[in-house]
């Protein structure tokens, strides 16, 4: 039922009807109005962070892990800008996001006045949409549509921008109601192309799935079908970044992740296949390698809720508009109702072949002497959290992809890290967000020394809302991923890629209220990483790793997938051109 209430009591109630309980918010003074409703009002929780790009990842965190939109609430001006990291990483990854602006009066905009910013200017590009909202009377309705926006078809963030006389005055408040909104997605795919898919199917001798983060956006019912469909045709299976868990690591189809770092066995067969059936993912450029050179013989399909995401890199064979779960659905129908039934011998023969690339064993490494190797730390991390209610948060960079590599993720919505615009400064805060929303979970961020200073301030806001989210450094002194590329590219030159002046971070953890440990020695990792999981509060793990490992395997830039580094596995063997190995 309308009725009438400020524009500040709209912003919260229209908050409430959407369900929301938590806020990650930063107040200035064109939003405290609505900070003054929040104050009188119970049900939706806010969390002070302690910049506004950490609300942003908090809020990514929590949407991820969740499947439910994250909340910011910011000031004008600066409040605004520090949020557009966070904007463009949610939009890139296709995360459901809501950023409220406050904006100063509308009488007042356009004349340079006190923290006055072109808000919608800004973040048109880096936003699904965004509006301005000059009338009270609309602001109801437009914070609906902007959930019903950051939430159907691809997901991504969206943007309200509020002056502060329209939060001021009276207005008519509109509920949610069923939705008018002229964004219909198109959610069913079209039945021919599918039957054609399922043709080639039953015809392909060398298929492979790919999988992406649109499995994981469509739900967990895509993930229970896109299970169901490996197990009704013995496909393989690889994944992005992005899509980790939505199809089990202790399958026996699993292949790994795919791409710059994925395994040997998933690039190979990718390389290899004869079907490539494309499933929520993009077509990244650290997926594809090089384009002319990507899955070069084989049938492409593409599933995609996204119009313009289907041949915007990769020219597909079989392109399907909708959303992956409605696709999956009616794909494993027709294939059930048809007795269709894969070219068994042929896979056989293909399985075998997977085997052999398998048996390179690329993420082979040795621990030896009296350093940690950054693998065995993650090695350890992963055999003694496995099986807990866990949710793994990163950084970015190579501790990023060791992590990928080395932890196993059965479900989805578990594994949060930023893919498309590779945000240092991520993990932290997403972990808080992550925490916030699974507060009995064990959540833990991966990082590097590099990347966690970006936003270390949010250790205040973990020890504040009692968050106990575990920060897994792995400290090699180095901008690891950085440092890399020097080494292999650039003739070693290590131009600006270490720190000569790094914190302790044992003395900054008790300096934030919290647990600090530190471990240099691999026979007290284990001790040290239960004492880490066993404490009640936030942790500040200082993980003294190698300083100068290689993040392996690697394909160089503009190489296909088929050319790949393979660090110490290559000391096993001779690796031919056609990826066989002579053991």
């Amino acid at each position: 039922m309308s009725r009438q209430m400020s524009g500040a009591k709209m912003v919260v109630q229209a908050l409430k009807d959407q369900g929301v309980d938590t806020v990650f918010g930063y107040p200035g003074g064109a939003v405290l109005p609505i900070y003054d409703e929040i104050f009188q009002q119970e049900g939706i929780q806010h969390i002070l962070v302690r910049h506004e790009q950490g609300a942003t990842h908090a809020a990514e965190g929590y949407a991820r892990s969740t499947g439910r939109p994250g909340v910011v609430l910011v000031t004008s001006g600066p409040g605004a800008t520090n949020a557009v990291t966070g904007l463009t990483d949610a939009l890139m990854d296709s995360i459901p996001m809501i950023v409220l602006t406050g904006q100063v009066p509308t009488f007042m905009i356009g004349s340079d006045a006190f923290q006055e910013a072109d808000t919608v200017g800004i973040t048109r590009p880096c936003t699904k949409h965004n509006w301005l909202v000059k009338e009270t009377d609309n602001l109801s309705q437009t914070i609906h549509e902007a959930f019903h926006v950051a939430t159907n078809g691809r997901p991504g963030p969206v943007l309200v921008d509020i002056p502060k006389d329209v939060q001021f005055a009276t207005g008519t408040y509109t509920p949610p109601a069923p939705q008018k909104s002229h964004y219909q997605p198109q959610v069913k795919g079209d039945m021919a192309a599918i039957e054609e898919l399922a043709e080639a199917m039953a015809k392909a001798k060398r298929p492979i799935i790919y999988s992406g983060g649109g499995v994981i956006n469509s739900g967990d019912a895509a993930s229970q079908l896109l299970r169901e469909l490996v197990a009704a045709t013995n496909f393989p299976i690889t994944s992005t970044l992005m899509g980790l868990g939505c199809y089990p690591a202790s399958g026996d189809n699993w292949l790994g992740m795919l791409g710059m770092h994925g395994l040997y066995e998933a690039n190979m067969a990718m390389h290899d296949c004869d079907l490539m059936i494309n499933i929520g993912a993009r077509f990244d450029d650290r997926i594809t390698g090089r384009i002319d050179a990507f899955s070069p013989n084989s049938t492409k399909a593409h599933i995609d809720i996204d119009p313009s995401s289907i041949n915007k890199v990769i020219h597909v064979d079989i392109p399907i508009l909708g959303d992956v779960g409605h696709v999956l659905e009616d794909l494993l129908k027709v294939w059930k109702a048809k007795g269709r039934k894969t070219n068994a011998e042929a896979l056989s023969k293909w399985w075998k072949q997977i085997d052999e690339w398998r048996a390179v064993r690329c993420l082979k490494f040795t621990q030896e002497g009296k350093v940690i190797k950054p693998q065995y730390a993650l090695e350890r991390l992963e055999a003694l959290t496995k099986g807990m209610d866990r949710y793994i948060t990163t950084e970015v960079g190579q501790h990023q992809m060791w992590a990928a590599q080395y932890l196993g993720f059965e479900d989805p919505k578990r594994w949060m890290t930023s893919g498309g615009l590779g945000t240092m400064g991520y993990g932290t805060p997403a972990s808080i967000g992550v925490q916030a929303a699974h507060r009995d979970a064990l959540v833990i961020n991966v990082a590097g020394e590099a990347s966690w200073l970006m936003n270390m301030q949010e250790m205040g806001t973990a020890v504040q809302y009692r968050l106990p989210a575990k920060q897994f450094i792995l400290n090699n002194e180095r901008l690891g991923m950085v440092r890399q590329w020097q080494e292999l590219l650039h003739g070693e030159r290590y131009s600006q890629s270490w720190s000569e002046a790094l914190p302790d971070f044992v003395k900054l953890a008790e300096a934030f209220g919290c647990k600090g440990i530190i471990c240099s020695d691999p026979a007290d990792l284990d001790d040290a990483i239960m004492e880490m999981i066993n404490y009640d509060g936030p942790v500040i793990f200082d993980c003294l790793v190698e300083k100068h490992e290689n993040c392996f395997p690697m394909i160089p830039s503009g190489k296909a997938h088929n050319e790949m580094l393979l660090g110490e596995a290559e000391t096993q063997g001779v690796i031919k051109a056609d990826g066989a190995v002579m053991v």
